[in-house]
């Protein structure tokens, strides 16, 4: 190689070669050939004791040798780096590191960017944790396109456990399938419930659908027309299946039973080819509301969505944080949130929230710090060698969100003054809170107080507790109503006052983990 070369050639080694030759020459009687080496080894001599004045980086000892071409040397050593000599050491030197580096939080852009990747709206890009639930989903929807068959399937879970999250893949993925399968892509209607002016009006949202529109008769209902539509053999052959995506089922439960019956009575009809995905938090809803449909043997699939634990949260979380080139948490931070969350309720939008709550309070606190800083800097300015102190002895900023941070995220959230009233309630007043929380889970957000009543009986039963007398009772919905827990309506008679429970249940679950009675009383 040249390199190799160059470096052979360098100006000891030739001084070391003239030397020899001079000493050889001192035998002979040549003079002038003596006297012209000696005067050749002076320059050599010369120019070896001259040179080291400058120091030299070894870097550039090696690019600059004296008897050998430079830019030569620096192709062949680095040629897939550097082109020309005059090229900066750092971008030689300089590699893509591995390690994350930290970030600065006095950043707004950078600041903005990881709240919005942890807030509830943002979809990721992966929904990790939830392959398993996936799976079912996307494979009963694929047996009734291919086999043109009506079937119905329900998802239940508790709230923050990815349900209309993984839906949204799962309806990506069977569009997706359809066409590589070169089969014909089902019309796909989406509703929330919620969102539902009247109950009935799911089917005219149903019925509005472009390929039926043209059939529509002004003298039917639009559930009549539905019927009479899948009880008879369309004439039209390759008509589209429908894939029916109902968000939030438990607002029908509430209002109107019936229309969820009806609902899911159209994938039984003969030609029918609606593709029924319901979605709600009632985990037993298809056991207490759907006999029908069970006697009929078109009972839904069921897919349960459990809650997270600690390693699903923790794996989630650092999914979502992954798109960034820096260490945002500490990894003791979000195993504490982790954790936290997981033996609380699992939600994960709770643990998002925590998350973003934890970044704000790292935020003001370095809002405080260089407020603190900007009024003591012109006290201190006089003094420029307390300034100057050595970096080890100046307070560091701690520039990413650390354990303490978290634990204070996770006290505003679960230790708010609604855990602590809760936790000083005598016993029977926190078994009627336990009640109304079991009472209203998946089911309507108000009923009396008789209905409530009947409730705490039921636990205090199970419990083998005696539980108090109607008056009383009365009286303590009162208390609680006064100390913001319930919401009690207008009535002539206290039985029929409306009740609400107007806080979280996940407040309510927190502050009574400690004790295994009302953690039995609210299962």
């Amino acid at each position: 190689m040249p390199s190799i070369a160059v470096i052979n050639s360098s100006p000891v080694k030739e001084s070391s070669a003239i030397k020899s030759e001079t000493a050889r020459s001192k035998s002979s009687d040549a003079t002038p050939q003596k006297r012209r080496l000696r005067s050749n080894s002076t320059v050599v001599q010369e120019n070896q004791i001259s040179t080291p004045k400058k120091w030299k980086s070894p870097r550039r000892c090696d690019n600059s040798s004296p008897n050998g071409p430079p830019k030569e040397l620096k192709v062949d050593f680095r040629t897939s780096l550097v082109t020309t000599q005059n090229s900066p050491a750092k971008k030689v030197s300089t590699p893509i590191l591995d390690v994350k580096s930290n970030w600065n939080p006095r950043d707004m852009d950078q600041m903005s960017a990881v709240k919005k990747a942890l807030h509830i709206s943002i979809a990721p890009p992966n929904v990790v944790c939830r392959e398993d639930e996936q799976r079912r989903i996307l494979e009963f929807c694929k047996t009734c396109i291919e086999r043109e068959k009506a079937g119905s399937l329900y998802i239940c879970g508790c709230p923050g456990t990815g349900k209309s999250l993984s839906m949204e893949k799962v309806k990506q993925q069977v569009v997706d399938w359809t066409q590589e399968a070169s089969l014909q892509s089902p019309d796909v209607i989406a509703i929330t419930c919620t969102s539902l002016t009247n109950t009935s009006e799911i089917f005219s949202k149903i019925l509005g659908n472009n390929q039926l529109r043209k059939e529509i008769n002004c003298s039917t209902s639009p559930l009549q027309h539905l019927q009479n539509l899948y009880s008879h053999k369309l004439q039209s052959s390759g008509s589209k299946m429908m894939l029916i995506i109902a968000d939030e089922l438990d607002y029908l439960i509430t209002k109107d039973r019936a229309v969820l019956h009806e609902l899911f009575m159209l994938t039984t009809l003969p030609f029918s080819r609606c593709i029924l995905i319901g979605i709600a938090n009632a985990i037993d809803l298809a056991d207490r509301f759907l006999p029908r449909l069970d006697a009929l043997e078109c009972k839904p699939l069921i897919v349960t969505f459990r809650a997270y634990s600690k390693d699903q949260i923790l794996r989630i979380l650092q999914e979502r944080l992954m798109a960034f080139p820096c260490i945002i948490f500490q990894p003791q931070a979000l195993e504490l949130c982790a954790r936290k969350v997981a033996a609380v309720s699992g939600d994960m939008r709770r643990a998002l929230s925590i998350c973003r709550s934890a970044i704000e309070i790292l935020e003001a606190e370095l809002r405080e710090t260089a407020t603190k800083r900007n009024s003591s800097s012109a006290e201190e300015s006089f003094d420029q060698q307390t300034t100057l102190a050595p970096e080890s002895l100046q307070p560091r900023e701690q520039s990413v969100v650390g354990f303490d941070h978290m634990a204070i995220a996770l006290s505003r959230t679960y230790r708010s003054p609604v855990v602590e009233t809760i936790q000083s309630l005598p016993q029977h007043q926190q078994i009627i809170v336990c009640s109304a929380v079991k009472f209203f889970r998946g089911r309507k957000k108000d009923t009396t107080v008789a209905e409530l009543n009947k409730s705490y009986m039921n636990t205090c039963k199970s419990a083998s507790i005696p539980p108090v007398g109607t008056m009383e009772f009365s009286s303590m919905c009162r208390v609680l109503n006064d100390q913001g827990l319930l919401k009690l309506g207008q009535a002539r008679e206290d039985k029929l006052k409306r009740v609400t429970l107007i806080v979280d249940d996940a407040d309510v679950t927190f502050a009574m983990q400690g004790s295994r009675f009302f953690r039995n009383c609210l299962l």
